[in-house]
């Protein structure tokens, strides 16, 4: 398929800028598939469109404050967003467990900066030294660099430390303001555990305790996994052929009890239902090998996945799906497009936008059954 085939006009004044005043209280589209039917409600409706049996899969993930602000002894500002610790310690190291060393970033202008260097960071009086810059596989120099960071007397810190003490909420490009103390917890799920990721997966920002626990009131469960979604989220697709796009890695954790829960809703008849497109890739990279796989059984574990999700694949474990609007071209569109048909996602979409819905992360919410 061609890369255009993924587009559609979206007027600026549709992408949202603040999060709903109050997280349930964002619009919801559901749209039942089998009859072709929609219905225009908002979040803490939800219960309404859910059986007793299904089973929530939400992303624990939690966001870091993983964008950092420097100078460099001339006084140029430089930004810096740490993705995941450094690839000599990925190994070792649990990822967002605050261990001092060396991390992977993007930095930007990184045109004149040299290695070596050390820039002062704004918000402490520690400093950040560019360690190595990354090459890119034609050679090229890019924007990604190892960084470390020092105290005033050259000791290594922790980077986790630094980030609660100096960083920034990263919001996404498309939110064109400065993060606030709002943004450090709206840009959050309630239900955010395990720290790692530099986006929130932004569907499960809806949710509020109180809907959780009229869920569960319904016999409705819930079982959560980990993907920390990197930066790669915003990646654009370069290639006119969309079958030729290499997806970005990102790292995830599948809990035994996850699964388990899983094959718990199968044999009660419930559909299992993921919130997000970080949960879908998931569960459908962990589908065990064989004749396994077309019973939908997972294999569970920790790894990083590839996994590209375009018009054409099939879904072996996901049944239903609550995810936000996202952007033309993009790959969450096309996994969006791959489980519910790409006709009907676009013009599902086009209907959100003469309904006045809200776009991207701090947008509404979509319902697919």
């Amino acid at each position: 398929m061609k890369l255009s085939d993924f587009d559609y006009e979206l007027p600026p004044r549709a992408i949202a800028q603040e999060p709903a005043a109050i997280r349930d209280q964002a619009r919801l589209l559901v749209h039942e598939r089998a009859c072709d039917l929609s219905h225009h409600r908002r979040v803490f409706e939800l219960e309404e469109f859910l059986r007793p049996g299904d089973l929530l899969v939400v992303n624990d993930t939690r966001v870091l404050r993983a964008r950092l602000f420097a100078r460099r002894k001339s006084g140029g500002r430089v930004e810096l967003l740490l993705v995941q610790p450094d690839a000599v310690q990925r190994d070792a190291v649990q990822p967002g467990a605050g261990q001092a060393g060396t991390w992977s970033a993007l930095v930007h202008p990184a045109r004149r900066l040299r290695e070596g260097e050390c820039l002062a960071l704004e918000g402490a009086r520690d400093s950040v030294r560019l360690v190595a810059r990354a090459r890119a596989a034609d050679g090229t120099a890019g924007m990604e660099w190892s960084v470390r960071f020092e105290a005033p007397d050259g000791a290594l810190l922790e980077p986790t430390h630094i980030m609660e003490r100096a960083g920034h909420v990263p919001l996404p490009p498309y939110v064109e303001r400065a993060d606030d103390e709002r943004d450090a917890a709206r840009y959050q799920t309630v239900y955010a555990r395990s720290p790692g990721a530099v986006a929130a997966p932004t569907a499960g920002l809806h949710f509020t305790p109180e809907l959780l626990a009229r869920l569960a009131e319904q016999g409705i469960a819930r079982a959560a996994l980990t993907l920390h979604v990197g930066p790669g989220t915003f990646q654009p697709v370069k290639s006119e052929q969309v079958e030729e796009h290499v997806m970005h890695a990102e790292r995830y954790d599948l809990p035994e009890e996850t699964a388990a829960a899983v094959r718990a809703a199968r044999a009660r008849g419930g559909r299992i239902v993921a919130v997000g497109t970080t949960v879908v890739r998931v569960l459908e990279s962990c589908v065990a090998p064989g004749g396994a796989a077309e019973r939908g059984e997972l294999v569970p574990g920790s790894g990083s996945t590839r996994l590209f999700l375009s018009p054409g694949a099939r879904f072996r474990v996901v049944d239903a799906l609550l995810t936000n609007f996202h952007l033309p071209r993009s790959t969450l569109l096309m996994l969006v497009c791959a489980f519910a048909g790409r006709e009907r996602t676009l013009r599902l979409y086009r209907e959100a936008l003469e309904q006045g819905y809200r776009f991207y992360s701090y947008g509404d919410a979509m319902l697919l059954l």
